[in-house]
């Protein structure tokens, strides 16, 4: 897979992408990323790519000409998918990551200031994707989510698949408790059933950890989940109990 990034702050990538699993992918030959500095399409000797908005009002507003010379430049010859980074745009979640991953080729245009001429969206814009419904100052931390996630997505990269099947959102739930040594941390202890070698009895476990995090913490998830009769019946038994041990402190 192939990934382009369109910025005025490159060097906020450098170490990014050589680091844990993005800088494995690249290493590996899994996934390119390459970051342009939008300036280099600047029509001026100042590398200018603002100006003062119409109308009036605070801050600077990026201007049209850069962006549109370096998008159709970078995409000539490819068809990649073209996203800009906006709290504007739709929310990027589980299914927009693997959707994504399934693209060839994305090219990600990360604005700063009060926005980008909004002629740019209209031109050459695919998508815009949001990470959330705040405000950052710029599009490059947005782009980061986005690249680890879709990242995770491509075979090979992670190295045991089972944990990205497993994952929150995946099936619609979020991820059940995880636990490692020691056994005991001031006073809590592990579910004895993680420790009992009775493969069944903790994917069972899994499941309705599973099914009490998403109660007591994503309601809203279980609208749409995937569940089974025995997923509805045990969220009836937690919501009668209400969502006990949806923390994890589970006996067993």
């Amino acid at each position: 897979m192939r990934i382009q990034v369109l910025t005025i702050f490159p060097e906020l990538f450098e170490r990014f992408l050589v680091t844990s699993l993005v800088g494995r992918a690249i290493e590996s030959g899994r996934l390119q990323v390459s970051v342009r500095d939008l300036r280099d399409w600047a029509p001026d000797r100042h590398r200018t790519v603002d100006d003062v908005p119409y109308g009036g009002g605070g801050g600077m507003v990026m201007t049209a000409p850069p962006w549109l010379r370096a998008v159709r430049e970078l995409a000539a010859g490819g068809a990649p998918r073209r996203i800009l980074l906006s709290p504007q745009g739709g929310r990027l979640d589980d299914r927009k990551v693997r959707a994504l991953a399934e693209c060839p080729e994305l090219l990600l245009l990360c604005g700063r200031y009060e926005g980008i001429d909004d002629r740019v969206r209209r031109i050459v814009v695919d998508e815009e994707i949001s990470i959330g419904d705040y405000v950052l100052s710029g599009g490059e931390l947005p782009a980061m989510v986005l690249i680890e996630a879709v990242s995770r997505e491509i075979p090979g990269v992670v190295q045991q698949p089972d944990s990205v099947a497993r994952d929150s959102f995946r099936s619609g739930l979020l991820d059940y408790p995880h636990f490692t040594r020691p056994p005991e941390v001031e006073g809590l202890r592990v579910p004895a059933v993680l420790t009992s070698g009775d493969h069944a009895a903790i994917e069972r476990w899994r499941r309705r950890a599973a099914l009490a995090a998403t109660l007591a913490k994503r309601p809203d998830l279980l609208e749409t989940a995937a569940l089974e009769p025995a997923d509805r019946r045990e969220l009836d038994r937690l919501r009668a109990g209400g969502v006990a041990g949806s923390d994890g402190k589970q006996d067993n």
